[in-house]
């Protein structure tokens, strides 16, 4: 049976957070169910609405729209004693809290974790920042280009003597994210038990670094630093992107049994006894020889035929997608319900991703549009 409730149904969640980390966090929480009301000043409120992304029809960009579903919209000013006490009477209903200003601001404004927890010990209160409440590093601005940077992995994203290249995706900021969602959801389990609640707390940094399991392993293995390496492994090979006729495909062949079947199905079963070629640890040694090697054998086809051919043969490949395919086109996108649109009183029919969590008792679900600023201020403060 379906509960249509959601899995956090009965959360109440107060969300101080802008930009990307922050909403993402909370869009997670408010898609499997957890109502939350997102608090925004009433000059402008959320940043992304004004100065990020994309506005199509009103003022709110997409990129706001993209993190902000599910969520009901309240307009209080934090530096003005009556909404700062309308504030703290909302956070004595509260669940959760979740906030990414800079380390110091929530204790100036008086919405600080300690000041909330004494009115409400169950509570659950998560920080995300750039860096982390302590250490040297606390006090710098959070922003997901410099998280990446100094946590290693645009040292290791590119490839061999290009230039310094970050992720394309914004592993900082979504892995922060989705980090703290995870301390959240475990807090409320925890206080199940204790009745207590707790401080939670993660940074863009940290995140990044904690991605770095790969990296983080080659050095300790090796002494050696990692560095860029493409789209190649730098645990096995061949797991990479190649050439083929018209194009590339992705391919994995990251253990013997793979291996010994993509020789087969490429019909180079010479290289099987290939010494440079022999061992994995051989193969990541040669990694370009061995990509030559391939890239000669499939430039006699198109990156179709091959990869059919390779699936065909029990070798893991795919060819390489643009999000105009992924996202219009893809059949498996739209089998999975990856793309759904929300109804908007501005903007009108909104497409947005869907969730990636499947839950058979209480599944993820679009309910509310993303807020128009101060939407629900009357309404969650006449609650």
């Amino acid at each position: 049976m379906t509960d249509t409730a959601g899995a956090l149904d009965g959360l109440r969640v107060l969300d101080l957070t802008q930009v990307m980390a922050g909403p993402f966090c909370t869009m997670l929480l408010a898609d499997l169910g957890a109502d939350v009301i997102k608090i925004e000043n009433p000059s402008a409120g959320d940043q992304t609405r004004r100065s990020w992304g994309y506005a199509v029809h009103g003022e709110d960009s997409r990129a706001f729209l993209a993190l902000n579903r599910n969520k009901r919209s309240v307009c209080l000013d934090l530096k003005q004693p009556e909404d700062l006490a309308a504030f703290l009477r909302l956070a004595e209903t509260a669940d959760i809290v979740v906030e990414n200003f800079r380390p110091g601001v929530t204790k100036r404004l008086g919405v600080d974790y300690d000041t909330l927890a004494a009115r409400n010990p169950r509570l659950i209160y998560a920080s995300v920042s750039g860096f982390g409440q302590t250490g040297p590093y606390a006090d710098r601005p959070g922003y997901d280009l410099i998280a990446q940077a100094m946590s290693g992995v645009m040292s290791i994203t590119g490839t061999p003597d290009g230039t310094p290249v970050k992720c394309g995706l914004p592993v900082g900021d979504l892995g922060a994210g989705m980090f703290c969602a995870l301390g959240i959801v475990s807090a409320v389990h925890a206080r199940s038990r204790t009745g207590e609640g707790q401080y939670v707390e993660t940074s863009l940094f940290e995140a990044a670094l904690a991605m770095s399991v790969w990296e983080s392993t080659e050095y300790w293995a090796t002494g050696n630093v990692p560095q860029p390496l493409g789209s190649a492994n730098r645990m096995s090979a061949p797991y990479q992107a190649l050439r083929t006729k018209d194009g590339y495909l992705t391919l994995g062949a990251n253990n013997e049994r793979l291996w010994q079947r993509l020789c087969a199905a490429l019909e180079v079963t010479g290289l099987l006894t290939d010494p440079r070629f022999v061992t994995n640890t051989d193969r990541m040694t040669h990694r370009d020889e061995l990509a030559a090697e391939l890239e000669a054998r499939l430039a006699t086809a198109t990156t179709d035929e091959w990869v059919a051919l390779l699936l065909n043969a029990g070798v893991p490949a795919g060819p390489i997608r643009d999000y105009q395919y992924v996202l219009d086109e893809d059949p498996h996108v739209r089998a999975r319900g990856m793309v759904q649109e929300v109804d908007h009183p501005v903007e009108g029919r909104v497409r947005v991703l869907g969730s990636p969590v499947r839950m058979s008792g209480t599944p993820a679900r679009i309910r509310r549009h993303p807020p128009l600023l101060g939407e629900h201020t009357e309404e969650v403060l006449g609650e």
